[in-house]
């Protein structure tokens, strides 16, 4: 009789670590599968885009552009961009609602500032022109 309850036993067991290692295996293949609860996607960057031109309409190159927050943040922030050869500068913004200031700068020329409303992960264009006798660098 003992040799009956030992072979009884080692079949329970061993179906039991069978059962065990199938729903490990079953619950680490479903695993990448479940949603995140906890993970947020970061929100897409806002454009602001444009060209600056200056009094003949000629592109402006080397001008300076720079976003503010409007109202100013605690922590000093600004997105600073330099037009290219034809006069385009590209900033990446945070997205969502915001307001800049976005101001634009070169030597020999009166700056030129403009309110800005982002709203979301959007781009938005702008042409600036700036006019001769201003600051000289």
């Amino acid at each position: 009789m003992k040799t009956e309850m030992m072979t009884t036993r080692t079949r329970t067991k061993t179906r039991t670590t069978r059962t065990g290692r199938f729903l490990l295996c079953a619950l680490v293949a479903l695993a990448p599968a479940l949603p995140a609860k906890d993970k947020k996607k970061p929100t897409p960057p806002a454009v602001i885009a444009g060209t600056v031109f200056r009094d003949a309409g000629f592109a402006l190159p080397g001008a300076q552009v720079a976003a503010v927050p409007d109202p100013p943040a605690k922590k000093k922030q600004e997105w600073k961009a330099v037009a290219d050869a034809r006069g385009e500068f590209v900033l990446r913004v945070p997205g969502g609602p915001a307001s800049y200031n976005v101001v634009v700068r070169a030597a020999g020329y009166r700056p030129q500032e403009k309110k800005v409303t982002v709203a979301a992960d959007e781009r938005l264009d702008f042409n600036f022109l700036l006019e001769p006798g201003g600051e000289s660098k």
